[in-house]
């Protein structure tokens, strides 16, 4: 076992008074260490009088230099510990929210959701796929797969980082072999998974339960689904919610073809469009064709830079002025938003905005995000980046 008791890590010294309890130190509030300690190496933390303040990955490469992990003074931060934290996080998912009994894809480690800075696990059926964000996940690989293959015995395992990411936090993680694509389920509704495709998992288990909800408002009626990815709100509206006629739009050709399969895999009719939706809406508009019952619009990530934002907003409120033409006066919009940088206060107001050009008037009935495999702590709210905002539109 690799415990590193007090005092046997390198010191790594802040600038500052650590008077936080976030566990992200950027690094103009850190002390440049000497000698270094590698990229992603477990490090003692002290403030600037030499008080404890924590433990740690350090990585001076990175905009985000010391990501703590505890700041108990007693705890150590060795195998033990990540098995804890694994062990803990497992179980919520089994034995707390009781996910099997509806699903066998779902967020299994959240970050710092689950006290594990910089990686993400999601399971596909009998695949593991890993997610690595930060240089200290990455050196702690080995152990991670271990931990996960006693709570999952022979599962696949797929770990990947993207290229961003190592080249932000200065490490190389070898593309691995794709596995085998798998089918999920999921409230009986069964979908294709492909990690290591150009789509990650070609499926987004956050959505889950607004599928759900979303079903709920679709018995006999003509749904929308704009970017409409694999086809998941389009296939559970038909599905679960018995919707007359169901319409999925997106650019992608690839991702439509796995949207086909989705379909074809339930005997869910389905009519997918593979289209601009920008034009697609501007031309159904210019046609004067019906509107529809049930419009929901899930779009990519706008952005990753906060100077990006604001036009980012401006693309969100493009499209929604958009997507309510497309809603009969009484219908249901489901807007969403997975970009971080966005907050729920900003996409809210930029939907009051995207009603009034659009001369429509919306009652928000939900407010909603990721499942609760998807935790996020009240200090660290950078985890909680999806938005879902269910509307009636008038």
């Amino acid at each position: 076992m690799n415990k590193h008791p007090p005092g046997a890590l390198p010191v790594v010294q802040l600038k500052i008074e650590r008077r936080s309890n976030h566990p992200w130190i950027f690094q103009k509030m850190v002390e440049r260490p000497e000698p270094k300690p590698k990229p992603g190496s477990i490090v003692e933390i002290v403030d600037r009088n030499g008080e404890f303040a924590g433990r740690g990955f350090y990585n001076g490469h990175s905009r985000i230099s010391l990501r703590v992990l505890s700041s108990d003074i007693d705890e150590a931060i060795d195998d033990a510990f990540f098995a804890r934290k694994i062990s803990a996080a497992v179980n919520l998912r089994k034995d707390v929210l009781k996910l099997d009994a509806v699903t066998d894809a779902y967020r299994l480690i959240h970050s710092e959701g689950d006290g594990l800075s910089g990686l993400v696990v999601d399971r596909f059926a009998d695949t593991l796929v890993i997610e690595f964000f930060s240089a200290g996940a990455f050196r702690q690989r080995d152990l991670i797969r271990n931990c996960l293959l006693e709570h999952y015995p022979g599962s696949a395992i797929y770990a990947y980082a993207e290229e961003h990411v190592q080249k932000q936090e200065s490490f190389d993680c070898a593309t691995p072999t794709r596995p085998k694509p798998t089918v999920i389920h999921e409230h009986g509704v069964k979908f294709h998974a492909a990690p290591g495709s150009k789509h990650k998992t070609g499926f987004f288990v956050d959505q889950r339960d607004n599928r759900l909800t979303l079903a709920g408002f679709c018995e006999g009626k003509r749904v929308l689904d704009l970017c409409c990815n694999s086809g998941g709100f389009g296939i559970a509206a038909k599905t679960i919610g018995a919707a007359s006629a169901v319409v999925g739009v997106d650019l992608d050709e690839e991702i439509l073809a796995i949207a086909e399969q989705n379909a074809h895999l339930n005997k869910a009719k389905v009519r997918f469009v593979q289209a601009d939706i920008f034009h697609w809406l501007r031309d159904y508009s210019g046609n004067r064709a019906e509107k529809f019952d049930v419009v929901i619009l899930d779009p990519a990530k706008m952005t990753r830079d906060r100077e990006q934002v604001i036009p980012a907003l401006k693309k969100y409120l493009d499209m929604n002025k958009l997507a309510m033409g497309a809603v009969k006066p009484g219908g249901i919009l489901l807007t969403c938003s997975c970009t971080g940088l966005v907050s729920e206060a900003e996409f809210l107001d930029m939907l009051r905005r995207a009603a009034f050009y659009a001369g429509r008037s919306v009652q928000v009935l939900k407010v909603s995000g990721a499942g609760a495999d998807h935790p996020w702590l009240a200090h660290v709210p950078e985890s909680r980046y999806l938005k879902a905002v269910f509307c009636r539109v008038e």
